[in-house]
């Protein structure tokens, strides 16, 4: 027979069951008993393939020369320019891609699926098509680079531009992506009750919903120079690979490697710990569990 002080127990018991609290800490105790072999060799597997080349430059970087490496004038060279043109590629991001972003969260038009494809499409496009489909579109003979060159004698292929150019076409569908998603996210009644309060559309966006998707802006920011400033394959196509004018740093490193390998890992060693830092910059949007 069941006492009455039993009965809030089981109640209780039954409510914490219908809710999923009880059951989902026995299921998190059970999997952390108890992993599979065959998904905990893969696993690690994975993470040995991921992880190695990593250690493995750790461990190859010649330290004691280290210092002289990354003092070389060549160097210095390719990381100011490197930072440069991935500052100003990341600025024209923002420039033209925000508004697009925009464009795709907030407006329906015929073709918006589309459009959305195309603007992603670089970021599977193999970099070296794309610094080919940049020679056909920019170059001296290009469908809107000859124009450029006849009207104001403007040309981008094999010049600093050219470098921020192919920069940005493969980095600005990271910004893109990373806004438009803040811009689903975000609340569309607050622009709507600042139009209602007679602000135009340009004014809420400026006033209202910037200031609302600023973290989703900076991260995209983030990410857009951070691949800017790893470009490679665009920008040896369309812009080439000269000293103090077009060689950022993986060209730099490209070059170094079949020469001087100790400058190489060097220069590779500078590229990873930017990458390490944007990720450190990052860890409340990706590196936090939930």
């Amino acid at each position: 027979m069941t006492s009455p002080t039993d009965a809030p127990d089981k109640s209780a018991a039954a409510a914490d069951t219908l809710r999923g609290g009880p059951r989902r800490g026995r299921v998190r105790k059970g999997l952390g008993r108890g992993v599979p072999l065959p998904l905990l060799v893969p696993a690690l597997l994975g993470l040995a393939f991921l992880v190695l080349p990593l250690i493995a430059l750790l461990v190859r970087t010649p330290w004691h020369s280290l210092p002289d490496q990354l003092t070389s004038p060549e160097v210095w060279q390719a990381l100011k320019l490197s930072l440069l043109c991935a500052t100003a590629a990341t600025a024209v991001s923002l420039v033209i891609g925000v508004p697009l972003a925009w464009l795709l969260a907030r407006v329906e038009f015929p073709g918006r699926g589309l459009v959305r494809a195309l603007v992603t499409l670089p970021l599977v496009l193999p970099p070296v098509v794309g610094g080919v489909a940049l020679l056909m579109a920019l170059g001296r003979n290009g469908i809107v680079g000859k124009w450029l060159d006849a009207w104001f004698g403007v040309t981008l292929p094999f010049t600093t531009a050219g470098v921020v150019v192919a920069e940005a076409f493969v980095a600005m569908p990271f910004l893109v992506i990373s806004v438009e998603g803040t811009l689903r996210a975000a609340d569309p009644r607050y622009e709507e009750a600042a139009a209602t309060l007679g602000a135009s559309r340009f004014t809420a966006f400026r006033r209202v919903t910037l200031p609302l998707i600023a973290p989703g802006i900076a991260a995209g920011a983030v990410l857009a120079w951070a691949r800017a400033l790893g470009e490679f394959g665009a920008t040896i196509t369309f812009a080439g690979n000269f000293p103090g004018r077009t060689q950022t740093m993986p060209l730099a490193v490209y070059l170094a490697l079949q020469s001087d390998p100790e400058a190489a890992i060097a220069l590779s060693l500078v590229l990873l710990a930017v990458s390490v830092a944007v990720l450190a910059g990052l860890r409340d949007r990706w590196m936090t569990a939930s």
